[in-house]
């Protein structure tokens, strides 16, 4: 089968390779991030407030690092406001933590603003207009949900009517609208909350297990898939009412070797890929 290798994109810099990273993602605009503490947080128990580091590598090869002030999430996500604030996340939330489950931090690194968004948050995305897309796991039935930066509720799935939303699997945020890739029936789901009347389109797609998805005009790829698909990438054409599959390769890191254990994103034509130690990202785009 033929191997597609990712491009080298984003790189954590040395000096901050001895702490551990808690997090990492690439935001709308194309900025890497990470999320750093002194150590790795311990299983079981309470977790005390604690200090992190987010350390911001622009595209331009800038390097901005913040300090973040009693953040709590013990396995958070991360992503970077327009103003340059932070948002941090906890993906499990207990009942005496909902309130501080999400934590908004301003470009300084102090907390402005707390609330929930529900339990298990299997993605995490800000978009242009500064809203939180997040995305379900199964244990919560909530499917996929658009979030102010204060807490207000902008936009549900609850009336979508899309079919087999149990879990979020894959979910691309890119200007103000998203792509979703959800278990089980694996729908490809388009969202624009700013265009009335056809807020949602639903094609259908016959790709199964993919945890990131790229677009660009009428061309779509998914990556990921069960078992021996693991690092599949699946190209297709997008219709009116579906996914048509044009052809399937490997996704490869820029030296030709599997991702293993790996993070990705998904930011319009590109899907953003970080394997272990998480301390680089590579990037796919469809569109070159």
């Amino acid at each position: 089968m033929q191997k597609t290798a990712l491009i080298p994109y984003a790189h954590l810099p040395k000096a901050h390779h001895h702490r551990h990273v808690l997090t990492s993602t690439v935001d709308v605009f194309g900025a890497a991030h990470w999320l750093l503490a002194e150590r790795a947080p311990q299983p079981g128990g309470d977790v005390p407030p604690f200090d992190a580091l987010a350390v911001s590598v622009h595209p331009a090869g800038d390097v901005e690092v913040t300090e973040l002030s009693a953040v709590r999430a013990r396995w958070p996500h991360l992503d970077r406001l327009p103003d340059g604030g932070f948002v941090v996340a906890a993906s499990r939330t207990r009942r005496n933590e909902e309130a501080n489950q999400v934590q908004v931090f301003d470009a300084l690194g102090r907390e402005t603003s707390t609330f929930s968004v529900g339990d298990a948050i299997e993605q995490l995305l800000v978009d242009e207009g500064g809203y939180i897309w997040v995305g379900h796991f199964d244990e919560n039935p909530a499917g996929i949900r658009r979030w102010s930066a204060t807490g207000q509720l902008a936009w549900t799935s609850d009336d979508a009517r899309i079919p087999g939303l149990f879990d979020c699997y894959a979910l691309n945020v890119s200007g103000t609208a998203a792509w979703a890739c959800p278990y089980t029936d694996f729908p490809l789901v388009e969202i624009r909350p700013d265009r009335p009347g056809r807020t949602v389109v639903v094609r259908a797609n016959r790709v199964r297990g993919a945890h990131a998805v790229a677009v660009h005009g009428d061309r779509v790829a998914f990556f990921g898939g069960y078992g021996e698909e693991r690092d599949r990438l699946a190209h297709g054409e997008l219709t009116e009412t579906t996914a048509e599959s044009t052809g399937v390769d490997m996704l490869t890191l820029p030296d030709g070797t599997a991702p293993g254990r790996r993070r990705v994103v998904g930011r319009g034509s590109r899907i953003y890929v970080q394997a272990e130690p998480f301390t680089a990202w590579g990037v796919f785009d469809i569109s070159i």
